[in-house]
């Protein structure tokens, strides 16, 4: 019969190495306990590790979307106060107007000239509202206030083209005390063929506006895009200067009665399509509004969808493994009072 030597020392070192792995064990059993997820996703899904990273690619690219949605959200809703802040100009004007009509008193007609031009100083405050360093209204010329003050102490190319378009036309100035000759028709022949080129045509562009027509526009989902603000080169905003800078030049002149009323009926006319313009922007900022938020409850719907496919490859049974835990540390336990005791294993306690 043959024996075969075993030291104590191989025997200690034997259980070393059992420790050694069994605590790389715990270590990773205490990973996917906490997180839920399995400690090495490669080593456990193998051909299906591509699939998983083309999973949470995707769930990223979607949240990255949403993130960038709520930019745009902030961007309309910016551009929706200011259009309501230019609504509730263009109103004013129209209210203070139908209160002047009919009427030759000095006084209210001069109140009435402040407020119009009060009024077109907000709504060409509100026109060039920023937001994130972005001008609003400026279509894509974002980095461009969109808009030029129309009195403006420095000099306004709008209303030096205004002023020398009525001297050319009646040959005299506006505080000329012969602007009270000017008949119904001349006004009307002026307004229609001087003022509406200076104003509605293409003096918007020369003299007012250094915006772009072209809006901008955002993609709120993988095939969708939406315009996501407005241009102040709309129906909207050049119908209430037109309204008000006929009233602020001529209301208060001394003009016959019925040729200032042929005015304010005229400027009546401007700033309600004014009103009806500026809400047509704001219904459409609407519509964009109603498409984003339909998109992120689309994108939130796929996101939770995916989501749940990868929990099915990535998550691990937390139970099965928090079992596995308490075994592993059970194991290193027994293997620390295994050692303990091999350790004071010694001949000396047999001499």
């Amino acid at each position: 019969m043959k024996t075969t030597f075993v030291s104590s020392q191989a025997i200690q070192n034997a259980m070393r190495l059992t420790i050694q792995r069994a605590q790389a064990d715990i270590v990773q059993a205490q990973t996917e306990v906490v997180t839920r997820r399995h400690a090495d996703i490669g080593l456990e899904l193998g051909a299906n590790t591509t699939r998983n990273i083309s999973l949470n690619r995707d769930v990223q690219r979607m949240k990255t979307i949403i993130d960038s949605n709520a930019l745009v959200t902030h961007r309309i809703s910016s551009s929706q106060n200011a259009l309501t802040q230019m609504a509730d100009s263009v109103q004013q004007v129209v209210d203070v107007l139908i209160g002047v009509s009919g009427t030759d008193e000095q006084g209210r007609l001069d109140i009435t000239h402040e407020t119009v031009r009060s009024a077109l100083d907000g709504f060409i405050a509100a026109a060039n509202t920023s937001a994130n360093g972005e001008y609003l209204f400026a279509g894509i010329n974002t980095d461009i206030k969109p808009l030029a003050a129309y009195d403006d102490p420095a000099g306004s190319a709008a209303k030096a083209s205004f002023d020398a378009a009525f001297l050319t036309y009646f040959g005299f100035a506006q505080n000329d005390p012969l602007t009270s000759g000017i008949t119904p028709a001349q006004m009307d022949d002026f307004l229609t063929n001087t003022v509406e080129p200076l104003i509605l045509g293409a003096g918007w562009d020369a003299d007012w506006s250094a915006a772009d027509s072209t809006n901008m526009t955002s993609r709120i989902n993988r095939n969708e895009v939406v315009d996501s603000s407005t241009s102040i080169n709309s129906d909207g905003a050049k119908n209430m200067a037109m309204a008000s800078v006929i009233v602020t030049e001529m209301l208060a002149l001394p003009l016959a009665s019925e040729t200032r009323q042929l005015l304010v009926d005229r400027a009546i006319d401007y700033a309600g399509s004014a009103v009806t313009g500026i809400n047509f922007q704001r219904a459409q900022l609407g519509v964009s509004e109603q498409r984003i938020a339909q998109s992120n409850e689309s994108l939130s719907a796929q996101i939770d969808l995916v989501s749940l496919h990868i929990g099915e490859l990535e998550n691990v049974d937390v139970y099965e493994t928090s079992t596995r835990l308490n075994t592993l540390l059970a194991q290193v336990q027994t293997s620390y009072t295994l050692t303990a005791r091999i350790q004071q294993l010694s001949l000396t306690n047999y001499l």
